[in-house]
Parts: C-alpha cells; structure tokens; sequence
C-alpha cells in the first residue's frame, strides 16, 4: 500500500514540474514583452500630441464647429460599446475586469431604455458576451497581443462608419489603462463623438502662442485629421491593454509558479513520510522473521510451524520411534 502510494505521488510531483516549467517560461515571455509594450505607448504618445495640438489650433481657427465626429445628438437612442480584451487567457482578471465593466455600463444604458451594439476587440470578449446572449455586432481577432496602427484603423473605421450612419448616437470605449507594472485600471470613456473640450482647450503655456495661416480651409483639413485623431486614440488604448495584459499575464504565471514550488515540497514530504512508513514496515517484518528463525534454532517452539499439521503427523512418528 505504502508503495503504491509512493508511485502515485512520485507522478503527481512530476506532473506539478512540468507545469512549473511552462508557467516559468509563460512568465518570462510576459515580463520580456512588456518592456517592449512600455516602449510602443512611449513612442505613440508624441504623435498623439502632436495630432491634438494641430487640432486645437484648427479649432481656434474657427474649425470644426459643425463636424459630424463633433455633433453631439439631441436624443441617444442607442450606444455602442467597443471592449478592449484579450484573446487569450491565462491573465488573472485582466479580461473579467474589463468585461464586468463594460457590461455594467451597457446595463445602465439599458436602464435608461436605449439600445446597444457591441463592437469586440479580442476572442475572450466575444466568447463572454455571446455565452451571455447579447447581441454581437462586430468582433475582432488577432490584434490585442501586438496591436498595429492598420488595427486600429480597422476597428476606429467600423465605429465611425456606424456612427456617421445613424446607427449609435454615442460610443463608449472600454480599456485597461496601464500605469505601471504593477498598477493598471479599467477605463470606461466616451470615444465618438469627440469631446469638444479635449481638443479646444487652451494649451496652458506662459509664453506666446503661435498664429497660423492655414491651406486649405481649416475645416477641410479638420476633416481629414478628426478621423485620424480617432485612430490615434484606438491606438493609444489598444497599446496600454496589450501592456497590460502582458503585466497581468507575468502577475498570474509568477504567482502560479509559486504555487507550485509550494504543492512540489508538500508532495515531496508526503512522499517521504510515505517512504519512511514502507521502509519501517518492511523492517518490522524483517525483525519478526528474524526472531522467529533465532527461537527456532535454540530448541524453542518454532513460530512457523503448522500446529494443525504438526499434531496430525505425532502419533505415527511416536509409534516410529516406539518400535
């Protein structure tokens, strides 16, 4: 018994090893791709500056007063939702937190009578939310781990088109904001249409500011850069959830690789008690045997003999020995 049991731990430890060597590895790749990430929000932010600075001064030009990404409508009958998750697991809540928090606002709205429409970037938002019964009317794939600008694009094109349309009034972005490695939070913002504030305030500079004369008309070129201020905003959010992610990822597979250093030294006492109970044990029944052979030896009664049989055989040995 003590044997066998000690076989079946022997696996168990084995198979908690090979986890550990594949949370390790899924560790390091995290850890390694988040620099990376780090390095990729660092160097879109100048452009996103940039795109915002060329806009407000359009916006003082007299520019964008009757934009289409700009009108806000008289009544919101129906929000879309554009949910930043990821398509895998393995995260810790990465992908719940974000999700949760997109679904409470859409009840909300929901409460206030409006309809909705879900655009998803990501497999793990997909799945929840068609497991869920809701209404899925776009998805995208394939994007989250490394996303490009062409992804953004894409997605920021299908949201403006729906938009533009008269499909939504209003559309709520959903994100995970990366701070740091070790603090992220879930963002729930407005996305389209553009707040008029986020790009006619004021730089707050005390020195001069610049007068500019612009060709064409600003609002033809306000037209041209409001879609490409969208994009760069998608962009901004996909490249802090996939930092996020990876910071998340690393979190979950440290964590599970502590565990099971932990599980293989409990195993490998049990193992040992395990051991040490079969090695007494045979010792036990080698110290009997051993007893039993040295009293037989010394002309006492031999533990080993049959009694039954013994009995059988004594009276025709004694009539032998009589004759």
């Amino acid at each position: 018994m003590a044997g066998g049991k000690e076989r079946v731990l022997r696996r168990r430890i084995k198979s908690v090893e090979s986890t550990k060597k594949i949370t390790r590895a899924m560790e390091l790749i995290s850890a390694s791709r988040i620099v990376k990430a780090q390095q990729r929000v660092a160097a879109a932010r100048p452009y996103s500056e940039q795109i915002t600075e060329v806009i407000r001064n359009l916006a003082r030009g007299g520019a964008g007063k009757s934009h289409a990404l700009l009108s806000e409508r008289d009544t919101i009958n129906k929000v879309g939702f554009v949910v930043i998750a990821a398509d895998r697991g393995l995260a810790g809540g990465y992908n719940s937190t974000v999700i949760r928090a997109a679904e409470r606002s859409l009840k909300e709205h929901q409460a206030q009578g409006r309809d909705y429409s879900l655009m998803l970037v990501g497999k793990k938002a997909a799945d929840y939310f068609r497991f869920r019964g809701y209404r899925v009317d776009a998805v995208f794939t394939g994007m989250t781990d490394q996303p490009r600008y062409e992804d953004a694009r894409q997605v920021a094109d299908e949201v403006m088109r729906r938009f533009a349309e008269g499909d939504v009034d209003l559309v709520e972005l959903a994100y995970t904001q990366f701070l740091s490695l070790g603090t992220q939070h879930v963002r729930v913002r407005r996305f389209v249409p553009i707040e008029a504030a986020a790009i006619t305030e004021e730089n707050r500079t005390d020195g001069p500011e610049s007068d500019y004369e612009f060709e064409p008309e600003p609002d033809a070129i306000l037209d041209k850069l409001l879609p490409r201020y969208a994009e760069a905003r998608l962009f901004a959010a996909m490249l802090d959830a996939s930092a996020s992610e990876h910071a998340a990822r690393q979190r979950a597979m440290k964590s599970a690789t502590d565990n099971a250093e932990e599980l293989i030294t409990v195993l490998q006492r049990s193992m040992n008690r395990a051991r040490q109970e079969a090695i007494t044990t045979e010792i036990s029944e080698i110290v009997g045997g051993a007893e039993a052979l040295a009293k037989a030896r010394s002309g006492g009664e031999d533990l080993l003999i049959d009694r039954t049989f013994a009995a059988d055989l004594l009276p025709s040995h004694q009539g032998v020995v009589d004759r």
